[in-house]
């Protein structure tokens, strides 16, 4: 979860005035159960460094509410096992407040691990619409939007300039100058992150939607995969390993290798979230000054992306639960959030900042990023997420590599994912 961090400098004054939000049992006047005191915070891995300084501040005006930072693997898959894990284990485990995917929430709330939280603690109608729906469960609040994203296509523009061609706007306009561009200048032409782990359901999903499909339907008690346009959707994907346009090193790409391949200049076109096109414009970056980034591409006109980012939740057992909506508050407030791009390179919820004339001049992307926000779709929502998301990897995965067609593959994902549903 590259995205999972945030940003911070001096502390600013947490100006939204919060209520009560006792522990269950509450007393007026008992110290122990009035939902205040000391937390800790479980986040993936801070790739950015931003959040411990960020709650550093936080730490100094409230000293009775101090935070301790808990860093887990960078990876989702396995800071998802490290959190369900604890979660688990019943009490209160160590984690107060948890910086999760936004794929999780229904899994955990379905689990009873994370508590209802009360909509009017926190400045949701300040955020963009499509990322609220992230956070809820069953029709109730159960975490709050931190940070969003939504995939990008990131591109060679000083290249597609010298050709006088237009970024590529459908498959067929990408698959074309992959196939015929890329070559000319010893480039591979595009990747995702094709490995099998969360990545590939990602990048599956966003195939599947870009194609006019779904995956499943009515927090994921349907399943919806098999259609024309989920054949279509893998199939594009399955074509551009076999024909070459995407090379096969793609099918080791988690994030940071799919970008480091576009940051040392072996792309034309990568797919990947916002923060690679800070990085690659940064300094000592050979492709510096020579990107550019538009929506993905979709099957006739631009694609869907998949809703990313990650929101903030708060364990059943917290120790202090007043104090964990008050920290959810701050992290949420309209200067934090500025400071989550800043800072940590990471798209905000909130939608103010994406019409900030100065940010856009600083991040020429935000334009294109909240409308691609705008438009994107949660991946599949379900309660056995983590078993959905395993089964695309591995079925998928087969049909990248030809040991399955795209079409036997669509029947085996439905019958494989009908199963998970019925558990």
């Amino acid at each position: 979860m590259r995205w999972m961090r945030a940003a911070g400098r001096g502390l600013l004054a947490l100006v939204v005035v919060v209520g009560a939000y006792a522990a269950p049992g509450a007393r007026a006047g008992d110290c122990d159960t009035c939902g205040r005191g000391p937390l800790t915070l479980a986040t993936a891995g801070d790739l950015t460094g931003y959040l411990g300084p960020l709650l550093r501040g936080w730490n100094r005006t409230h000293p009775a509410e101090k935070v301790t930072l808990v860093e887990l693997p960078d990876s989702s898959d396995e800071t998802h096992a490290q959190m369900t894990t604890d979660l688990r284990g019943g009490d209160r485990g160590r984690f107060d407040v948890l910086n999760i995917d936004v794929n999780w929430t229904s899994e955990f709330a379905a689990a009873g691990w994370i508590r209802p939280l009360p909509p009017s603690r926190f400045p949701l109608k300040t955020f963009l619409p499509p990322v609220v729906d992230t956070a809820t469960y069953d029709g109730r609040l159960y975490a709050v939007p931190y940070v969003t994203n939504a995939g990008l296509l990131l591109y060679r523009k000083d290249i597609l300039a010298k050709e006088g061609v237009p970024p590529p706007r459908t498959w067929a306009e990408l698959e074309h100058d992959a196939k015929t561009i890329a070559p000319r200048y010893g480039l591979g032409g595009y990747a995702g992150q094709l490995l099998p782990y969360e990545g590939l359901t990602v990048n599956a999903a966003e195939a599947v939607y870009s194609a006019g499909g779904t995956i499943l339907g009515d927090e994921g008690s349907r399943v919806t995969v098999d259609s024309d346009a989920a054949r279509e959707g893998i199939g594009f994907l399955a074509r551009g390993i076999r024909e070459g346009w995407i090379p096969k090193a793609a099918l080791t790409y988690k994030e940071e290798e799919s970008k480091q391949a576009f940051q040392d200049g072996h792309l034309l076109f990568l797919r990947n979230w916002p923060y690679v096109y800070a990085v690659a414009s940064a300094k000592g970056s050979k492709v510096a000054g020579r990107i550019g980034a538009v929506p993905l591409p979709g099957r006739s006109g631009p694609g869907k992306s998949v809703l990313g980012g990650s929101d903030l939740a708060v364990n059943t057992h917290a120790r202090h639960p007043d104090s964990a909506a008050r920290l959810i508050a701050y992290l949420t407030s309209e200067q934090v959030q500025r400071e989550v791009l800043t800072r940590g390179s990471l798209p905000p919820v909130r939608a103010d900042v994406y019409e900030d004339p100065e940010l856009i001049a600083r991040f020429p992307y935000l334009p294109t990023l909240r409308a691609a926000v705008l438009t994107a779709a949660p991946r599949p929502k379900s309660p056995r997420y983590d078993q959905v998301s395993l089964v695309v990897q591995a079925v998928v995965h087969d049909a990248l590599t030809g040991q399955e067609t795209p079409a036997a593959a669509v029947r085996r994902l439905a019958r494989e994912l009908d199963a998970v549903a019925r558990r």
